[in-house]
């Protein structure tokens, strides 16, 4: 699939279709634009939760998926300024570190000793750091847990390092799958409209080569996650258009199901409102969150899972997504640096009891999985 999709969000005209008679086509199979998706979010939400559950149902019946696993940033150090971020060390969070390799390996072997099955490496894009660094860190955390998935590098970070050392994307990420990443985060994809990208985060890498990198790697048989972050300055038809761009740049359906390349699964991540530049005064509704979630499942025919990542939504309103078209939780996180400096309360992770316990609390059956989502446990 291309890589480039470019919907015009701008020149998008409305329809006059019966946003019922639109959910009966997309449920149906049927091509729908843009501008007719849209409106999906004129539905009532018990009907779009109804649509979306029914579609999760179908593909897993009442499992919840949920990894243990352990996040690490090695720096806050970044030379780029996101309006929306609160991690990064700036005049809001002055207090910059920057970890060694050797304590990201000690971080992962006590993850793995406590369970954890998963290392999950995401950092600010770090002035400091020598190109080296990033491939002798993995080849010396796989050397020292080899039986860990290491999930590492986020789009933005391989276009990063692409433009500060003058490699070829293509070849920064040969090179990581030769240092042992195993697969790749979401993050870095923001909104792919690049006017709302600009006032975002200007700068960083463009959703053009935000698919292209993917693309490349799934090319070389990995997968990988996408994200959409949502809730702030952008608008319905921006969440519709990156929907959208995915669904076009997913690997066909039987790559994807043998885990030889591909999305496994679409995480819309909340923006989170306190310590960044964007001084937005309202939290998005409940409401509209779940929307959206609903509605990334009826599109998304093609990618795997949906993930409510309980580290932006919060455990509660994560466990309700499942009933609007998740199927996922994430993992047990232990440390989470990025979300928390935003306000989110995910800051010590939460346990595996913890987090079973909740699951089955909300009428799901709880099911440990890897990281490409093999079943190991169910609860």
């Amino acid at each position: 699939m291309s890589a480039t999709n470019t919907t015009n969000t701008a020149n998008i005209s409305t329809t006059s279709a019966n946003p019922l008679t639109i959910l009966e086509q997309v449920l149906a199979g049927k091509e729908c634009s843009a501008s007719e998706l849209v409106r999906l979010y004129e539905c009532d939400i018990f009907t779009l939760g109804e649509a979306a559950n029914s579609i999760r149902k179908q593909k897993y019946a009442n499992k919840v998926f949920f990894n243990m696993n352990r996040h690490i940033n090695p720096t806050n150090i970044c030379a780029d300024v996101c309006k929306f971020c609160a991690f990064s060390a700036s005049r809001r969070n002055p207090n910059p570190y920057q970890m060694t390799i050797e304590e990201v390996v000690a971080q992962t072997v006590a993850s793995q000793s406590r369970g954890a099955k998963e290392v999950h490496i995401v950092s600010a894009h770090s002035p400091h750091y020598a190109y080296e660094w990033y491939m002798q860190c993995f080849s010396e955390v796989k050397k020292a847990a080899p039986k860990i998935h290491l999930k590492a590098m986020t789009a933005a970070e391989v276009d990063f390092l692409s433009r500060r050392f003058g490699k070829d994307y293509r070849a920064v990420l040969e090179d990581m799958a030769k240092a042992g990443v195993d697969s790749m985060p979401g993050g870095g994809a923001e909104i792919f409209d690049e006017k709302i990208r600009k006032k975002l985060c200007s700068g960083k890498v463009s959703s053009t080569r935000w698919l292209e990198i993917h693309s490349y790697w799934h090319s070389l048989g990995k997968m990988s996650n996408a994200t959409m972050l949502f809730g702030h300055i952008e608008e319905r038809i921006h969440r519709i258009d990156h929907i959208l761009r995915l669904r076009d740049t997913q690997c066909d359906t039987q790559i994807v199901e043998s885990k030889k390349g591909g999305f496994n699964a679409f995480i819309p991540l909340l923006y989170q409102r306190e310590n960044n530049y964007l001084n937005l005064p309202q939290p998005l509704s409940g409401q509209e969150i779940l929307k959206t979630l609903s509605i990334a499942r009826i599109i998304l025919h093609n990618i795997p899972h949906i993930k409510a990542y309980w580290a932006t939504l919060g455990a509660n309103l994560a466990l309700v997504a499942q009933e609007f078209g998740a199927d996922d939780m994430d993992g047990t996180i232990e440390n989470e640096s990025i979300q928390s400096a935003a306000g989110a309360k995910s800051k010590k992770g939460i346990s595996k009891e913890m987090m079973i316990a909740q699951i089955k609390d909300a009428g799901f059956v709880p099911v440990e999985r890897d990281s490409l989502y093999n079943e190991l446990q169910s609860y």
